[in-house]
């Protein structure tokens, strides 16, 4: 197929990509590639190409691509209501049943859900609520939210201060005053390499107490946290972590907010990440396997404890002044509800659990022996590979190698394979669609095992 130049043109003289290094796309020197259609876990490109998605878009086509019954589902939504808004009492049927199938999913003590389009406006939501949450209690001075360090949580002003890494500050004048950081529970980057990982953990909790001791306690609102590091690479918790830093939030009265935007939902082989590690959240976000990345949709989950001082709010205050233009979409709704459907009649969350432990195995069966492979890690249909320099001395590669995404562009022109150069080290970040079979997992390892050869040797 010929490429549509005007096309090119068109892309570069007018449309601004996130993420995306603008100057040298804008002259032509990196690629433009336009995505056509989609099956399954392949998506094909303008030119034909045919590429195994290895990523699920951005970890968000957790059902697939092509599923027709989401398709279907939108556009009946669409021809019958398009959109109403969700003020003052309106809904509709989608809404209304999603929100009810979300509970259904969700833990115990959950009590209402919040909609809007995306994880960062969720989280800005979340902060908000906080913020009223502790004013309504009498307590105007307990405001500032604890992220960690190379936690992802969105990209706003609030939610990229929340996110704790470097790009996502730089010349932004993020992170703001009211957001402050604390350790990583990244056991691979400790810096102490004699710690076993009881011994780290214990070092996250006194670190993650000792902040709490320097701000005061009385000025601190909550904690944010992923189950599983996400964009940060993939990083799994140590055992035992997630119990060390409840005890800690709980002994100075500091709510929790689990971003599960990627774990939500059955990536993780459970259906929330929360579940699967024993998290008792005040807050839960949701977003990208709500709808699948089928149409635009986020949540925040509301605990019955959060939830009761809301209400107290607006018999003191009168209505709650916070709302989207879109919150609760009925076409995004629709997409929500069918997509939640075909999880459960497809039997994804298993599969997620049971094909995403074949392919970490497999990844690290293949690759932990490299001079170069100082980490292969993952939990259910999440898996990374981490590079360094000297495996026995843990020394890390410069950055400007870009040993990362060399490999990740490796993979891609050698075997059409997408995997992700994560953002912050030489991380390849794997984050496959729930339908992944064990053929097309071994595919993938395969492709990586000659994409690392090609490029360390």
């Amino acid at each position: 197929m010929l490429k549509n130049d005007q096309l090119d043109q068109w892309d570069r003289e007018n449309f601004f990509h996130p993420s995306t290094h603008l100057a040298q796309h804008a002259r032509g020197e990196s690629p433009n590639r336009v995505i056509k259609t989609a099956s399954g876990v392949f998506i094909e490109d303008r030119d034909g190409n045919k590429l195994l998605d290895a990523f699920a878009g951005l970890y968000c086509v957790n059902v697939g691509y092509g599923r027709q019954e989401i398709a279907e589902a939108i556009g009946d939504q669409a021809k019958e209501l398009a959109y109403y808004h969700s003020y003052v009492g309106h809904g509709t049927e989608a809404s209304i049943t999603l929100s009810k199938m979300i509970l259904d999913r969700a833990p115990a003590n959950m009590s209402k859900v919040y909609f809007g389009l995306g994880g960062s406006d969720a989280n800005e939501t979340n902060v908000k609520l906080i913020w009223y949450y502790n004013n309504i209690l009498g307590r105007p001075e307990k405001k500032k939210i604890i992220s960690r360090w190379r936690g992802y949580h969105g990209s706003g002003l609030v939610t990229g201060s929340l996110t704790g890494l470097e790009l996502f500050h730089k010349k932004f004048d993020l992170p703001i005053e009211q957001v402050i950081h604390t350790e990583a529970p990244y056991y691979f980057r400790r810096n102490n390499l004699d710690q076993t990982e009881e011994q780290f953990v214990a070092h996250c909790a006194a670190e993650l107490e000792a902040l709490i001791e320097h701000e005061g306690a009385d000025t601190i609102a909550a904690f944010i946290g992923e189950p599983v590091l996400g964009t940060g690479g993939i990083v799994p918790p140590p055992a035992g972590y997630w119990a060390a830093i409840q005890a800690v939030l709980k002994k100075h009265d500091i709510l929790l907010v689990a971003d599960e935007v990627v774990t939500g939902f059955g990536r993780l082989g459970s259906m929330f990440g929360s579940d699967h590690y024993g998290i008792e959240a005040d807050i839960i976000t949701i977003a990208k396997g709500l709808t699948s990345a089928y149409a635009p949709l986020s949540g925040s989950i509301i605990s019955d404890k959060v939830w009761k001082v809301l209400e107290q709010g607006t018999d003191e205050n009168g209505p709650i002044g916070h709302g989207w233009t879109y919150s609760a979409h009925p076409i995004g709704a629709a997409a929500g509800v069918a997509n939640l459907k075909l999880i459960d009649e497809l039997n994804l969350v298993q599969n997620a659990g049971e094909t995403g432990a074949y392919l970490n195995a497999t990844m690290a069966e293949a690759l932990s022996g490299h001079a170069n492979v100082g980490d292969v890690r993952g939990e259910g249909m999440l898996c990374a590979v981490e590079f360094v320099k000297d495996k026995g001395s843990r020394t890390f590669f410069d950055s400007a190698d870009k040993i990362g995404p060399q490999i990740s562009a490796k993979l891609l022109e050698q075997d059409k394979v997408i995997a992700r150069a994560m953002p912050q080290g030489d991380i390849l970040g794997f984050a496959p669609p729930f339908c992944l079979s064990r053929a097309e997992a071994d595919q993938v390892v395969a492709a990586a095992l000659r994409a690392v050869q090609a490029v360390l040797g």
